[in-house]
Order: structure tokens, then C-alpha cells, then sequence
């Protein structure tokens, strides 16, 4: 049994995110920890605001501020619920997905940060840093890198 209390994963809602909310559900079943599901997202321009209002009227909330991130977050939670987690919970925060991940892993007082492997064997990810390589170096707790690729 891990000593594992407090697990965070991120998700963008992308299947490979997705499987490394199983694997990070599975990881907090077996140790009994609380999960946390996080996602990082960028409000939407003023412009497209207005436009998504316009088109959409009473129903623009849908597609506004931090709903689309909400709604990814609920998939999450069934995804990790399937795995095995019991106690979940989420957050969806504005910023980077890097910044957002190191923060609510240290706000949490993670044992364990767990994030997908995409983006490590791209070129962008090798010139520019992928979230996987970033969260790997700065993290303050174990972290957990899930094979996302095959």
C-alpha cells in the first residue's frame, strides 16, 4: 500500500489526459488518498464573449468563462469515479497548465503529481518544454508520468 494521501492530476479533457486521470484514480484507490482533478484554462477574448452572447443568448454561459473547463472536469471525475477514487475533487483555475499544476499540487500539499506523457518525444515539446519535462523538474512531490501515447 502507498503512502500516498493526496493525489493531483490535470486534464484537458483530451483522451490522453483522460488516462492519466484513470491511472491517478486507480493510484488514489489503492492508497485510499483524496484526489484532485485540475484543469488550467485562458478566459475568453471580450470580443468572443460578445459573440458567443450574441449567437447563443441565455445559453452563451455554456461556452463562457470557466464552464467548457467545469464540464471537462465533471468528465474527469466519472473517469477517475470508474477507477476506482472515492474521494474527488476538483478545480479549474486561469493560467498555464504548468503553473496551474506546481500551484495546486503545493496549495493541496500533494504527495503525488500525476501528468500524461504527451508532448515529451515532440519537437515543440523537446525545444520549448513540455508540461510533463516542467512539472518533473519543479515539482516539490513524487511525480507520476503516464504513458499517454501508444
Amino acid at each position: 500500500m502507498s503512502s500516498y494521501r493526496t493525489v493531483v492530476v490535470g486534464t484537458d479533457g483530451s483522451e490522453p489526459s483522460l488516462r492519466a486521470v484513470a491511472r491517478a484514480g486507480a493510484v488514489a484507490s489503492d492508497s485510499e488518498a483524496r484526489l484532485v482533478i485540475v484543469c488550467a484554462y485562458y478566459p475568453m477574448p471580450t470580443r468572443e464573449v460578445e459573440r458567443a452572447s450574441d449567437e447563443l443568448g441565455d445559453e452563451a454561459f455554456q461556452v463562457v468563462g470557466s464552464a467548457p473547463a467545469e464540464a471537462t472536469l465533471r468528465d474527469a471525475v466519472d473517469v477517475a469515479r470508474r477507477a476506482g477514487a472515492h474521494a474527488v475533487d476538483t478545480s479549474a483555475a486561469v493560467g498555464a497548465p504548468i503553473g496551474v499544476l506546481l500551484d495546486a499540487a503545493e496549495q493541496e500539499a500533494a504527495d503525488l503529481l500525476v501528468v500524461g506523457s504527451r508532448g515529451l518525444n515532440t519537437l515543440k515539446g523537446r525545444i520549448l518544454g513540455s508540461v510533463p519535462s516542467e512539472v518533473s523538474r519543479r515539482a516539490e512531490c513524487d511525480v507520476l508520468v503516464v504513458r499517454t501515447t501508444r
